[in-house]
């Protein structure tokens, strides 16, 4: 079974000049963690995860988090969040994101997502965005629409 067998198709975009409250919206509102960022020709420029916004705030959270000495005030810098939101996709978005094509075999997909921790992965063909397939369709692809499980 093929990506382009079980990947959605119309996608929800963002682009470099959107804000970051934009896509936030954008990604709850369609219950996605990740939105691929496009250019006026479909060209995948980045990908923009809700992770992706939260690591502004945090920028050392790792160096505090076992440290009371010195650690941060964390409500201080959820204060910050609205400057965040204000910002450009540009500015937080990952660049030249892991790909699959169309003709990516399903279990060849599930297995960079599986290498990468990712949940979702774009799907281009010469750069130019074809959908998002994720681990869920993969599943039901394989357990659905091949007949493994019955419903």
């Amino acid at each position: 079974m093929l990506v382009r067998d079980v990947m959605s198709t119309g996608v929800v975009t963002a682009r470099t000049t959107d804000s970051v409250r934009s896509a936030i919206i954008k990604m709850l509102s369609r219950h996605c963690g990740a939105i691929p960022v496009i250019d006026d020709e479909q060209n995948l420029i980045g990908l923009v995860a809700l992770r992706d916004v939260m690591i502004p705030l945090f920028p050392n959270f790792g160096d505090y988090i076992h440290d009371s000495v010195h650690s941060r005030d964390f409500l201080e810098m959820e204060e910050g969040y609205p400057e965040v939101l204000r910002r450009n996709i540009e500015s937080v978005m990952s660049r030249n994101p892991l790909t699959v094509t169309p003709s990516t075999t399903i279990l060849e997909a599930a297995s960079y997502m599986g290498l990468k921790n990712f949940r979702r992965i774009p799907v281009t063909e010469n750069g130019k965005l074809e959908g998002m397939v994720s681990l869920g369709d993969i599943n039901r692809g394989l357990f659905f629409d091949k007949g493994f499980i019955n419903v």
